[in-house]
Protein backbone atom coordinates (compact mmCIF):
# COMPACT_ATOMS: atom_id res chain seq x y z
CA UNK A 1 0.00 0.00 0.00
CA UNK A 2 1.36 3.72 -0.65
CA UNK A 3 2.56 5.37 2.39
CA UNK A 4 0.25 7.88 3.91
CA UNK A 5 2.72 10.72 3.17
CA UNK A 6 3.07 10.38 -0.36
CA UNK A 7 -0.67 10.52 -0.33
CA UNK A 8 -0.91 13.34 1.22
CA UNK A 9 1.87 15.04 -0.83
CA UNK A 10 -0.31 14.25 -4.23
CA UNK A 11 -3.45 15.69 -2.47
CA UNK A 12 -1.58 18.82 -1.93
CA UNK A 13 -0.12 19.04 -5.11
CA UNK A 14 -4.02 18.13 -6.90
CA UNK A 15 -4.81 21.02 -4.25
CA UNK A 16 -2.62 23.31 -5.57
CA UNK A 17 -3.46 22.63 -8.95
CA UNK A 18 -6.91 23.74 -8.56
CA UNK A 19 -6.41 27.14 -6.48
CA UNK A 20 -3.93 28.30 -9.23
CA UNK A 21 -5.45 26.57 -12.57
CA UNK A 22 -5.61 30.06 -13.78
CA UNK A 23 -2.01 30.73 -13.51
CA UNK A 24 1.13 29.25 -14.45
CA UNK A 25 2.45 26.48 -12.16
CA UNK A 26 6.01 25.11 -12.43
CA UNK A 27 7.17 21.63 -11.03
CA UNK A 28 9.16 23.37 -8.89
CA UNK A 29 6.14 24.43 -7.13
CA UNK A 30 4.53 21.49 -6.84
CA UNK A 31 7.08 19.76 -5.36
CA UNK A 32 7.64 22.95 -2.89
CA UNK A 33 4.09 22.11 -1.86
CA UNK A 34 4.81 18.47 -1.64
CA UNK A 35 7.93 18.72 0.23
CA UNK A 36 10.03 16.59 -2.17
CA UNK A 37 12.43 17.07 -4.99
CA UNK A 38 11.28 17.97 -8.55
CA UNK A 39 11.82 14.47 -9.83
CA UNK A 40 10.69 12.75 -6.40
CA UNK A 41 7.65 14.25 -6.68
CA UNK A 42 6.61 13.68 -9.98
CA UNK A 43 7.50 10.46 -9.68
CA UNK A 44 5.32 9.96 -6.68
CA UNK A 45 2.37 11.83 -8.82
CA UNK A 46 2.83 9.67 -11.59
CA UNK A 47 2.85 6.85 -10.01
CA UNK A 48 -0.57 7.32 -7.78
CA UNK A 49 -2.71 9.21 -10.44
CA UNK A 50 -1.49 7.62 -13.59
CA UNK A 51 -0.14 10.63 -14.90
CA UNK A 52 2.42 13.45 -15.33
CA UNK A 53 1.77 16.30 -13.07
CA UNK A 54 2.01 18.32 -16.48
CA UNK A 55 -0.57 15.62 -18.15
CA UNK A 56 -2.70 16.13 -14.98
CA UNK A 57 -2.78 20.04 -15.19
CA UNK A 58 -3.55 20.20 -19.33
CA UNK A 59 -6.47 17.96 -18.43
CA UNK A 60 -7.97 19.79 -15.81
CA UNK A 61 -7.46 22.93 -17.72
CA UNK A 62 -9.34 21.89 -20.56
CA UNK A 63 -12.03 20.38 -18.54
CA UNK A 64 -12.43 23.72 -16.75
CA UNK A 65 -12.42 25.55 -20.38
CA UNK A 66 -15.34 23.14 -21.75
CA UNK A 67 -17.42 23.67 -18.50
CA UNK A 68 -16.58 27.67 -19.00
CA UNK A 69 -17.79 27.68 -22.61
CA UNK A 70 -20.80 25.74 -22.05
CA UNK A 71 -22.21 28.68 -20.47
CA UNK A 72 -21.85 30.42 -23.85
CA UNK A 73 -20.96 33.82 -22.51
CA UNK A 74 -17.28 33.81 -23.47
CA UNK A 75 -15.11 33.99 -26.13
CA UNK A 76 -12.92 30.74 -27.19
CA UNK A 77 -9.90 32.99 -26.84
CA UNK A 78 -10.63 34.35 -23.90
CA UNK A 79 -10.96 31.07 -22.51
CA UNK A 80 -7.80 29.72 -23.68
CA UNK A 81 -5.64 32.82 -22.26
CA UNK A 82 -7.56 32.51 -18.85
CA UNK A 83 -6.56 28.95 -18.50
CA UNK A 84 -2.98 30.04 -19.31
CA UNK A 85 -2.54 28.20 -23.27
CA UNK A 86 -0.60 30.98 -25.08
CA UNK A 87 -2.58 30.94 -28.12
CA UNK A 88 -5.95 30.17 -29.72
CA UNK A 89 -4.22 27.83 -32.37
CA UNK A 90 -2.23 26.22 -28.96
CA UNK A 91 -5.98 25.86 -27.63
CA UNK A 92 -7.67 24.40 -30.17
CA UNK A 93 -5.40 21.40 -31.21
CA UNK A 94 -5.28 20.71 -27.29
CA UNK A 95 -9.43 21.08 -27.23
CA UNK A 96 -10.32 18.98 -30.33
CA UNK A 97 -7.85 16.68 -29.45
CA UNK A 98 -9.34 15.91 -25.82
CA UNK A 99 -12.95 16.25 -26.75
CA UNK A 100 -13.07 15.58 -30.89
CA UNK A 101 -14.17 18.75 -31.82
CA UNK A 102 -13.13 22.48 -32.00
CA UNK A 103 -13.72 24.67 -29.40
CA UNK A 104 -16.20 27.11 -31.20
CA UNK A 105 -18.26 24.17 -31.85
CA UNK A 106 -18.29 22.88 -28.88
CA UNK A 107 -19.48 25.85 -27.33
CA UNK A 108 -22.67 26.61 -29.93
CA UNK A 109 -24.21 23.01 -29.10
CA UNK A 110 -21.96 19.78 -29.34
CA UNK A 111 -21.05 20.09 -25.46
CA UNK A 112 -20.93 16.32 -24.25
CA UNK A 113 -17.87 16.68 -22.34
CA UNK A 114 -16.56 13.95 -20.58
CA UNK A 115 -14.81 15.48 -18.26
CA UNK A 116 -11.55 14.87 -16.26
CA UNK A 117 -12.40 15.36 -12.41
CA UNK A 118 -9.55 15.96 -9.91
CA UNK A 119 -10.09 12.74 -7.71
CA UNK A 120 -7.09 13.25 -4.60
CA UNK A 121 -7.74 10.45 -2.48
CA UNK A 122 -6.10 7.49 -3.26
CA UNK A 123 -7.55 4.03 -1.98
CA UNK A 124 -6.65 0.17 -3.27
CA UNK A 125 -9.40 -1.76 -4.24
CA UNK A 126 -10.08 -4.66 -1.32
CA UNK A 127 -9.74 -8.35 -1.24
CA UNK A 128 -13.44 -9.59 -0.40
CA UNK A 129 -12.68 -12.69 0.48
CA UNK A 130 -9.72 -11.28 2.97
CA UNK A 131 -11.02 -8.12 4.24
CA UNK A 132 -7.63 -6.54 3.26
CA UNK A 133 -7.22 -3.66 1.31
CA UNK A 134 -5.31 -5.15 -2.02
CA UNK A 135 -6.67 -7.14 -5.18
CA UNK A 136 -6.78 -10.66 -5.47
CA UNK A 137 -4.09 -10.59 -8.56
CA UNK A 138 -1.24 -9.16 -6.36
CA UNK A 139 0.98 -8.97 -9.38
CA UNK A 140 -1.48 -6.69 -10.85
CA UNK A 141 -3.05 -4.61 -8.10
CA UNK A 142 -5.73 -1.76 -8.96
CA UNK A 143 -6.69 1.75 -7.58
CA UNK A 144 -9.51 3.50 -7.14
CA UNK A 145 -9.25 7.46 -6.92
CA UNK A 146 -12.33 8.89 -4.25
CA UNK A 147 -13.32 12.80 -3.91
CA UNK A 148 -16.23 14.65 -2.59
CA UNK A 149 -17.75 16.96 -4.68
CA UNK A 150 -20.01 19.92 -4.23
CA UNK A 151 -23.43 19.28 -6.06
CA UNK A 152 -25.70 23.01 -6.46
CA UNK A 153 -29.28 22.98 -6.65
CA UNK A 154 -30.13 21.60 -9.51
CA UNK A 155 -32.66 20.02 -11.80
CA UNK A 156 -32.75 16.74 -13.04
CA UNK A 157 -34.96 15.32 -16.39
CA UNK A 158 -35.52 11.74 -15.94
CA UNK A 159 -37.25 9.14 -17.53
CA UNK A 160 -38.87 6.56 -15.04
CA UNK A 161 -38.71 2.91 -14.62
CA UNK A 162 -41.56 0.52 -13.63
CA UNK A 163 -40.46 -1.86 -10.60
CA UNK A 164 -36.06 -1.62 -11.67
CA UNK A 165 -33.42 -1.37 -9.53
CA UNK A 166 -30.67 -1.97 -11.88
CA UNK A 167 -29.79 -1.02 -14.87
CA UNK A 168 -30.47 -4.44 -17.24
CA UNK A 169 -34.07 -4.43 -15.47
CA UNK A 170 -34.33 -0.89 -16.44
CA UNK A 171 -33.29 -1.35 -20.09
CA UNK A 172 -35.72 -4.00 -20.29
CA UNK A 173 -38.72 -1.86 -18.53
CA UNK A 174 -37.85 1.68 -20.92
CA UNK A 175 -35.25 0.75 -23.68
CA UNK A 176 -31.57 0.79 -23.53
CA UNK A 177 -32.02 3.95 -26.03
CA UNK A 178 -32.81 6.83 -24.16
CA UNK A 179 -29.15 7.95 -23.84
CA UNK A 180 -29.60 9.96 -27.07
CA UNK A 181 -32.36 11.73 -26.10
CA UNK A 182 -30.64 12.70 -22.64
CA UNK A 183 -27.38 14.20 -24.84
CA UNK A 184 -29.60 16.29 -26.67
CA UNK A 185 -30.74 18.18 -23.82
CA UNK A 186 -28.63 21.71 -24.70
CA UNK A 187 -28.47 23.35 -21.09
CA UNK A 188 -27.48 19.74 -19.29
CA UNK A 189 -24.38 20.38 -16.82
CA UNK A 190 -23.14 17.19 -17.18
CA UNK A 191 -23.28 14.51 -19.49
CA UNK A 192 -26.25 11.30 -18.79
CA UNK A 193 -26.46 9.48 -15.45
CA UNK A 194 -28.23 6.22 -14.39
CA UNK A 195 -29.06 6.77 -10.95
CA UNK A 196 -30.49 4.73 -7.74
CA UNK A 197 -33.51 7.64 -6.31
CA UNK A 198 -33.76 8.08 -2.72
CA UNK A 199 -37.31 6.80 -1.36
CA UNK A 200 -38.85 10.18 -1.02
CA UNK A 201 -38.34 10.97 -4.64
CA UNK A 202 -39.89 7.53 -5.86
CA UNK A 203 -43.56 7.73 -7.28
CA UNK A 204 -46.09 5.14 -6.24
CA UNK A 205 -45.17 2.40 -9.57
CA UNK A 206 -42.20 3.97 -10.43
CA UNK A 207 -38.84 2.15 -10.52
CA UNK A 208 -35.95 2.96 -8.15
CA UNK A 209 -33.22 2.75 -10.92
CA UNK A 210 -34.22 5.85 -13.40
CA UNK A 211 -31.91 7.30 -16.11
CA UNK A 212 -31.32 11.47 -17.05
CA UNK A 213 -29.08 14.56 -16.80
CA UNK A 214 -28.97 17.16 -14.27
CA UNK A 215 -29.60 20.55 -15.75
CA UNK A 216 -29.68 24.40 -14.17
CA UNK A 217 -32.22 24.87 -11.28
CA UNK A 218 -33.80 27.83 -13.49
CA UNK A 219 -33.85 25.29 -16.93
CA UNK A 220 -37.05 26.31 -18.97
CA UNK A 221 -36.29 23.89 -22.06
CA UNK A 222 -38.82 21.58 -23.18
CA UNK A 223 -38.98 18.20 -21.71
CA UNK A 224 -39.23 14.91 -23.80
CA UNK A 225 -42.19 13.41 -23.87
CA UNK A 226 -42.79 10.50 -21.20
CA UNK A 227 -40.44 12.50 -18.50
CA UNK A 228 -40.30 14.36 -15.46
CA UNK A 229 -38.13 17.11 -13.76
CA UNK A 230 -37.28 17.14 -10.43
CA UNK A 231 -35.47 19.36 -7.83
CA UNK A 232 -32.82 18.42 -6.28
CA UNK A 233 -31.09 20.31 -2.92
CA UNK A 234 -26.99 21.16 -2.25
CA UNK A 235 -25.44 18.17 -1.88
CA UNK A 236 -22.07 16.71 -1.48
CA UNK A 237 -21.08 13.58 -3.46
CA UNK A 238 -18.56 11.07 -2.46
CA UNK A 239 -17.10 10.12 -6.06
CA UNK A 240 -15.65 6.53 -6.56
CA UNK A 241 -13.15 6.69 -9.97
CA UNK A 242 -11.32 3.15 -10.82
CA UNK A 243 -8.52 2.52 -13.06
CA UNK A 244 -8.74 2.11 -17.10
CA UNK A 245 -10.50 -0.84 -18.10
CA UNK A 246 -10.73 -2.86 -21.66
CA UNK A 247 -14.36 -1.76 -22.93
CA UNK A 248 -15.25 -5.97 -22.58
CA UNK A 249 -14.52 -5.83 -19.18
CA UNK A 250 -17.31 -3.05 -17.56
CA UNK A 251 -18.60 -5.54 -15.14
CA UNK A 252 -15.86 -6.83 -13.72
CA UNK A 253 -14.96 -2.58 -13.07
CA UNK A 254 -18.40 -1.92 -11.81
CA UNK A 255 -18.20 -4.81 -10.06
CA UNK A 256 -14.68 -3.92 -8.27
CA UNK A 257 -16.08 -0.51 -7.27
CA UNK A 258 -19.04 -2.37 -5.98
CA UNK A 259 -16.87 -4.26 -3.64
CA UNK A 260 -14.84 -1.20 -2.57
CA UNK A 261 -17.63 0.91 -1.45
CA UNK A 262 -19.81 -1.93 0.36
CA UNK A 263 -16.63 -1.92 2.62
CA UNK A 264 -15.51 1.58 2.66
CA UNK A 265 -15.64 3.72 6.05
CA UNK A 266 -16.76 7.43 5.18
CA UNK A 267 -15.98 8.72 8.73
CA UNK A 268 -12.30 7.95 8.64
CA UNK A 269 -12.26 11.10 6.74
CA UNK A 270 -15.37 12.84 8.46
CA UNK A 271 -18.06 11.52 6.31
CA UNK A 272 -21.35 9.58 6.49
CA UNK A 273 -23.23 8.50 4.10
CA UNK A 274 -26.68 10.58 3.28
CA UNK A 275 -28.45 8.42 1.11
CA UNK A 276 -31.84 10.32 1.37
CA UNK A 277 -30.26 13.58 0.37
CA UNK A 278 -29.86 12.90 -3.32
CA UNK A 279 -29.61 10.06 -5.69
CA UNK A 280 -26.27 7.64 -5.93
CA UNK A 281 -25.28 7.90 -9.72
CA UNK A 282 -23.58 6.01 -12.37
CA UNK A 283 -21.72 7.65 -14.90
CA UNK A 284 -21.45 5.56 -18.61
CA UNK A 285 -18.61 2.77 -18.23
CA UNK A 286 -16.06 4.03 -20.60
CA UNK A 287 -13.10 2.07 -20.42
CA UNK A 288 -10.55 5.12 -21.08
CA UNK A 289 -11.19 6.76 -17.90
CA UNK A 290 -12.40 3.55 -15.26
CA UNK A 291 -16.08 2.78 -13.97
CA UNK A 292 -17.16 6.07 -11.81
CA UNK A 293 -19.80 6.31 -9.03
CA UNK A 294 -21.11 8.33 -6.52
CA UNK A 295 -22.99 8.05 -3.19
CA UNK A 296 -24.42 11.08 -1.03
CA UNK A 297 -22.49 11.80 2.20
CA UNK A 298 -22.30 14.74 4.73
CA UNK A 299 -20.03 15.66 7.10
CA UNK A 300 -20.44 13.70 10.55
Amino acid sequence: MESWENIQAVKKMQSYIEANIHAPISQKALARVAGYSPAYAARVFKKLTGKTPFEYLRERRLTCAAEKLMENKSRVIDVAFDFVFDSHEGFTRAFSKAFGVPPSQFKHGQNTVKPFMPLPSHVPLPNTSKGDMTMNDKTNPSTVFVQVMERPKRNVILKRGIKAKDYYAYCEEVGCDIWETLLGIKQALYEPIGMWLPEKLILPGTSKYVQGVEVPEDYTGPLPEGYDMITLKPCQMMVFQGEPFDDEAFEQAISDIWALMESYDPTLYGFTWADEDAPRFQMSPQGYRGYIEARPVKRI
